[in-house]
C-alpha cells in the first residue's frame, strides 16, 4: 500500500460513496452498519474497468445491491473489488452503528462527569473498552429491553434536546440502579449538570456521518503526498458529508493528533476541493458504490441480516490490513489498549468540535 502513495501525482481525484446512512437513527435493526469507500482513479480509467468487467450490463448505473442479487455477477464483483483495493488505493470504513451510539452515550452522559474530576476518560481508549463491555454484557445485566431503552431514550434526547425526554432518560437510568455495571449510569442517576448540558448542546447529535468521514479522510491523507480533490454522489444522504468536507478543508491551523498506534490526523489537510456529481454520470462513484456495498453486505451476512452465500463470504478476504478500517465492539481489551495507547482523543475532540459543526 505504501507503494501506491509513491505513485501519487500533483492532483489526484478520490471518489467516495457511502452505504447504510440513516441520519441520527443508529438503532435500525436492519441497518446495523454504516460505511464509506474511496478509490483513487480518473473517469476514463473507471469507464474502462466498468466496460471490461460488465460489458453486457443493461442498467445505466452500476449499483451493488442490484448486481449482487444475480449469481452470474458474483465472480466479476469480487474481481473488480480486488482490483480497486490493490491497484486504485481502495479503502473502506465500516462502522457498527449501535456500538457508535454507545460511545456517543458515554461521551455525553459519562465523560463530562469524569472530566470535571480531572480524569481523562479517553486515556488508552478506555471509552472504547467500556463501550464494548456494555455492548456485550449490559443486555444480560440490565435486560435487553432496558439496555435498548437507555440507548433509545438517549438518542431521542440528543435529537430533541427537550427537558421531558432528558428526564425520561434519567428516570430510566435510575430504574437500573443497583444492577451490575450500573455505576456507569451514576452521572445520569445524580442528574449531573455537565452531562445534561452536553446532551442539550446543539452541536452534539447522533449522526454518524462525521465519524465515518473523518476516519476515512484521515486514512486517505496518510497515503497521498500531494493535493487532491474528492468527488461524491449528490444524493440527499451525502449532503451532510459535503458540508463536513468543506469545513475540513477550511481548517488551516497546523496540528497533529495521534489517533491510534499507527494513525495520525494532520492539519491542514492536503484535500483542496470537493464536488458533488450525479452518480449515473460518474463511473468513479459507481465503482466506490460497488466497494462499500460489498463490505456492507458481508457484515450484514455475518450478523444474520442477509443470507450467507458464496459471494458475500469471500468479500473480506479481498482486503489487506491497510484497506479496511472499522469501528466494531471488541472484547480483546489488551489489544485495544495497545492500539489506542497514548492517543490525543480528548484534544482532537475539542479541536474538531470547535472547527466543524
Amino acid at each position: 500500500m505504501q507503494a501506491l502513495a509513491e505513485k501519487s501525482n500533483s492532483m489526484d481525484t478520490i471518489y467516495i460513496d457511502e452505504s447504510g446512512y440513516t441520519g441520527g437513527d443508529l438503532l435500525d435493526a436492519n441497518q446495523l452498519f454504516q460505511g464509506a469507500s474511496s478509490i483513487r482513479i480518473d473517469e476514463s480509467t473507471a469507464k474502462k474497468l466498468v466496460d471490461e468487467y460488465f460489458p453486457t450490463r443493461q442498467s445505466p448505473e452500476l449499483k451493488h445491491n442490484k448486481f449482487s442479487r444475480r449469481r452470474n455477477y458474483w465472480q466479476r464483483l469480487l474481481e473488480i473489488q480486488k482490483v480497486l483495493l490493490d491497484e486504485f488505493m481502495g479503502f473502506t470504513y465500516l462502522c457498527h452503528k449501535k456500538y457508535l451510539l454507545i460511545l456517543m452515550f458515554l461521551d455525553s452522559c459519562v465523560e463530562p462527569f469524569f472530566y470535571r474530576k480531572g480524569m481523562d476518560f479517553y486515556k488508552d481508549g478506555q471509552n472504547y473498552a467500556l463501550g464494548s463491555l456494555l455492548y456485550f454484557t449490559a443486555p444480560t445485566f440490565w435486560g435487553k429491553d432496558n439496555f435498548d431503552d437507555i440507548l433509545f431514550f438517549y438518542q431521542r434526547a440528543s435529537k430533541t434536546k427537550s427537558d421531558l425526554n432528558i428526564q425520561a432518560l434519567i428516570e430510566k437510568a435510575k430504574s437500573l440502579q443497583g444492577k451490575e455495571l450500573s455505576e456507569n449510569l451514576i452521572p445520569l442517576i445524580v442528574e449531573d449538570e455537565d452531562c445534561i448540558r452536553s446532551i442539550k448542546n446543539e452541536e452534539n447529535n447522533t449522526d454518524a456521518a462525521l465519524v465515518v468521514l473523518l476516519s476515512l479522510l484521515s486514512h486517505i491523507e496518510k497515503y497521498l503526498n500531494a493535493e487532491y480533490t474528492v468527488i461524491h454522489d449528490n444524493s440527499k444522504n451525502l449532503l451532510t458529508y459535503n458540508s463536513f468536507i468543506r469545513q475540513f478543508i477550511d481548517i488551516r491551523e497546523e496540528r497533529v493528533f495521534q489517533a491510534t498506534a499507527n494513525t495520525q490526523a494532520r492539519f491542514p489537510v492536503k484535500l483542496v476541493g470537493v464536488k458533488q456529481v450525479d452518480s449515473k454520470l460518474s463511473y468513479g462513484v459507481q465503482l466506490a458504490d460497488l466497494l462499500v456495498g460489498g463490505m456492507i453486505e458481508h457484515a450484514l451476512s455475518m450478523n444474520g441480516i442477509k443470507e450467507k452465500n458464496e459471494y458475500n463470504q469471500r468479500v473480506r478476504e479481498l482486503y489487506g490490513n491497510a484497506n479496511l478500517l472499522h469501528l466494531l465492539p471488541d472484547l480483546d481489551f489488551e489489544d485495544s489498549k495497545k492500539y489506542r495507547s497514548d492517543n490525543d482523543s480528548l484534544e482532537f475532540i475539542d479541536f474538531i468540535g470547535k472547527k466543524i459543526s
